[in-house]
């Protein structure tokens, strides 16, 4: 009796994959539960398992874009698993006592020098008629499919502008230099980074300016009394935000372990579709790749987005003196549409004090 492997129902909005990848072969003796194949939608992969044990059939070709419910393979119930055989030890002979005489090697003939080929000048090579050759074609994914559709769609629907301003990092990084060790003890090893503060930060300036975490819909403005925070990861897959939902609930040490979980998650492509949905506001960190300045695009419908940046010892000035900081440029990029300049300023500036001052984070200031 065969059994159907059917594509599952892949969450909210989604309702088509593409086989991305087999993991086990048509032919193969698969077991009860076992994942025999990865689908790959616009924000995740799914991985798919065998409804019952038997043997793989029918497997669709890669590349197939599939709907929900669509047909994937069968197993088929009646075949009998493999038999698995163990070879059995023979006892190794005994080794004879007396001498074995070395074998007798013929002396092989000089080799006789090959003729030196003559220098030739190399041809002149016109490469305008095989580029061709020299190219290759690999078909987009899915994801990077939706990443070029929604960055393109931003830029054709929102008004996107970017304001910049320059955070002194010396308090936040004294602070974490100081408790990290006692930090990570206390709250079962998640480690004090920076994005925290800029998180417990932009969650902030968010209640002050309640624009940037709104978003336009139709002809209404819809604001929040709360704030799911993406912060943006970058993996060999594409960028994908994943959402802290209800981050503006988060302590230090919450807000550190989900950031790190969703890190490392979203590497190995394990996020669940809920948590990669109903962002209201976005972070993204160039910086661990070394970019000092950027200007960030919008991951609509949201209508703000930070970006940090690498932080660089500068000179500036301080009370009439100039001295080395660790400084880090910040942009800001917002919907113009619904978010006046004024506002996207105060914003950033607002950012900008609680990062520079972390005791006002603690104390709600």
């Amino acid at each position: 009796m065969a059994v159907e492997i059917r594509v599952p129902a892949l969450g909210e909005s989604l309702t088509t994959a593409t086989v991305a990848r087999w993991l086990k072969q048509a032919g193969d003796y698969v077991q009860h539960d076992e994942t025999v194949v990865e689908l790959e939608t616009d924000k995740v992969s799914v991985e798919v398992t065998a409804p019952s044990a038997g043997r793989l059939e029918n497997c669709i070709p890669l590349g197939t874009e599939v709907e929900i419910g669509g047909l994937l393979g069968e197993v088929d119930e009646t075949a009998e698993a493999p038999v698995v055989t163990v070879s059995k030890v023979l006892p190794v002979e005994a080794v004879s006592s007396e001498p074995v005489a070395p074998p007798v090697v013929e002396p092989s003939p000089a080799p006789k020098p090959a003729p030196r080929p003559a220098i030739t000048e190399p041809p002149v090579s016109d490469h305008s008629g095989d580029n061709v050759s020299r190219e290759r074609r690999v078909p987009m994914s899915r994801l990077r499919q939706t990443i070029a559709r929604n960055l393109k769609a931003a830029q054709n629907t929102a008004a996107i502008l970017t304001t910049f301003n320059e955070i002194d990092m010396s308090a936040a990084k004294a602070l974490r230099a100081e408790y990290k060790d006692e930090f990570e003890k206390k709250h079962d090893g998640a480690r004090l980074g920076f994005m925290s503060f800029f998180a417990r930060a932009v969650v902030g300036a968010l209640r002050d300016y309640p624009a940037l975490n709104a978003q336009i819909e139709g002809d209404e403005i819809v604001y929040r009394d709360f704030v799911n925070l993406g912060i943006a990861v970058g993996t060999e897959r594409g960028l994908v935000v994943p959402v802290l939902h209800d981050a503006d609930q988060m302590s230090f040490a919450e807000l550190e372990r989900r950031i790190a979980d969703y890190g490392k998650r979203a590497r190995i492509g394990s996020l669940k579709l809920d948590e990669l949905s109903h962002g209201t506001f976005s972070i993204t960190n160039g910086g661990i790749f070394g970019s000092l300045l950027s200007t960030p695009i919008l991951n609509t419908p949201q209508s703000g987005i930070l970006g940090m940046h690498a932080i660089q010892d500068r000179p500036v000035v301080r009370d009439g003196q100039v001295v080395v900081r660790p400084m880090m440029y910040v942009a800001l990029s917002y919907d113009h549409r619904l978010v006046d300049g004024r506002e996207a300023v105060s914003f950033l500036v607002r950012v900008k004090q609680l990062v520079e001052d972390p005791r006002r984070l603690l104390l709600d200031l």
